[in-house]
């Protein structure tokens, strides 16, 4: 495949082609959570699943915002790549990773000391308190792994290359597995266990995805100059990186609120949510990876100054968005409570309730989170990272009313909606931002072909 594809070729058929190892790079990535979900539930035990489960909400508010800063610190990454300004691009790439590196360091040390006060914060239960701490501060020494892994792969596809860092993840996914039934399964080393080898996984990842982009990708040519930080360049990936970030940050604000109303309702619901929750998040996969692709095909073409391309393709992408959104509906309605059941060797009613009720909620809203991740991306591409800031803030007000006000009145049936709730105040600052720029952008291309035609 041409590294500007997305720059010439069909639209649809250039970024399903590249949203297809995306896809598989984040199940994968996916599976150092998933794993660790089933190996526990299954050989430690329920107690260890909601313990496991229970630390979401906070690894989301403190590793989701910093993977958040490295997306964010790639966009010009793409706009010089569009524009072929190699050196350009090559400055923005080196500058990302010393950046990932420095801020993944000091979020080790502020982690440490924030998470047990934020666990009992969110009404962790007693009883399982202590696992969640062990597990979640030990996977906190990831977290500048997981930033640098995380910073080449969003290197490696804003330059048109999405299938290179899927054969990388198979590999520290391969790791992460076979070490989880080595430490907790034949060491019964607990949650500890899993945490350690998830622990080697990122730097496997990290080692394989930063070996490929330095030595052997061609797009860009980091150098050690590239690697010093400029004022001018750090300020710009910055400026973009914080407003792509802190829609994490606010929205996991609204999921610890979540948290605590589930943790009200003890382990057993904990945990069902736990696995019903996992399962949701792969059926996601495939949306999200066409997001993902749609922010590099629109940053490209935003560099090449493409702007009648992308106005055109956005459309059809929204269609095709939608499309997958019901079929991964469909599919969630009909694996869902089978593979819960995968997680736990005894599931008890009171689990599977929990499970099956949130899956059909979820199931029944998935259009309004295909409708955020074509909107939010388009943005992003655009360099618009502020969009994300105002949707995160709709995602936070539409946690925190189901939290404080819903569930208490209506109980853990409203809780199974929080997530839509949350999709739909987001979607409506996105789709109101959107509609503004597309004027310009269109303004923007009638002058293109004034000028041609001149």
């Amino acid at each position: 495949m041409r590294k500007n594809d997305m720059l010439t070729e069909s639209p649809v058929k250039s970024i399903v082609r590249f949203a297809l190892p995306i896809a598989l790079s984040s199940l994968l990535q996916f599976n150092y959570t998933l794993v660790d979900n089933i190996i526990v539930g299954r050989y430690v035990g329920t107690n260890a699943l909601a313990a496991v489960g229970n630390v979401g909400s906070i690894n989301s508010f403190i590793i989701g915002a910093a993977l958040g800063l490295t997306s964010g610190f790639t966009i010009p990454v793409a706009h010089a790549f569009g524009a072929r300004d190699k050196k350009k691009a090559s400055a923005y790439a080196g500058s990302s990773v010393s950046m990932a590196l420095i801020i993944g360091l000091i979020i080790v040390v502020v982690a440490h000391i924030i998470s047990t006060p934020l666990l009992r914060l969110i009404g962790t239960p007693e009883s399982i308190i202590g696992m969640s701490a062990a597990y979640v501060n030990i996977l906190y020494f990831g977290v500048p792994f997981q930033m640098l892994s995380n910073n080449f792969t969003a290197i490696s596809r804003a330059v048109g290359e999405s299938k290179k860092p899927l054969y990388f993840y198979i590999v520290s996914v391969c790791v992460n597995f076979t070490l989880d039934l080595l430490f907790v399964k034949r060491f019964g080393w607990g949650v500890e266990g899993a945490a350690i080898a998830t622990l080697i996984s990122y730097v496997t990842a990290m080692t394989l995805t930063g070996f490929y982009i330095i030595k052997i990708n061609k797009d860009v040519d980091i150098r050690l100059r590239d690697l010093r930080p400029r004022k001018s360049i750090v300020l710009e990936q910055i400026k973009l990186g914080i407003p792509v970030s802190l829609p994490f940050t606010i929205s996991s604000i609204g999921t610890m609120f979540l948290q605590s109303a589930v943790n009200s309702f003890g382990p057993n619901v904990m945990a069902g949510l736990t696995a019903a929750g996992r399962v949701e998040n792969v059926t996601n996969i495939s949306m999200s990876a066409l997001g993902v692709a749609t922010q590099t095909f629109v940053g490209q073409n935003y560099g090449a100054k493409n702007y009648e391309r992308i106005i055109k393709s956005v459309r059809k992408l929204f269609v095709l968005e939608l499309v997958v959104s019901l079929f991964m509906s469909m599919l969630l309605i009909v694996i869902g409570r089978p593979i819960v059941s995968v997680f736990i060797t005894e599931p008890n009613e009171e689990m599977l309730a929990a499970s099956g009720r949130y899956i059909i909620s979820i199931a029944s809203c998935y259009s309004l989170v295909a409708i955020l991740f074509i909107l939010r991306n388009t943005l992003q591409g655009l360099g618009f990272t502020y969009a994300n800031t105002v949707a995160g803030i709709g995602e936070l007000i539409g946690r925190v009313f189901i939290s404080l006000v819903m569930a208490k009145i209506f109980g853990f049936p409203a809780v199974c909606f929080a997530a839509p709730t949350a999709w739909l105040m987001a979607d409506i600052p996105l789709a109101v931002i959107y509609l503004r720029k597309q004027k310009q952008f269109r303004q923007l291309a009638e002058k293109q072909k004034e000028k041609a035609v001149v």
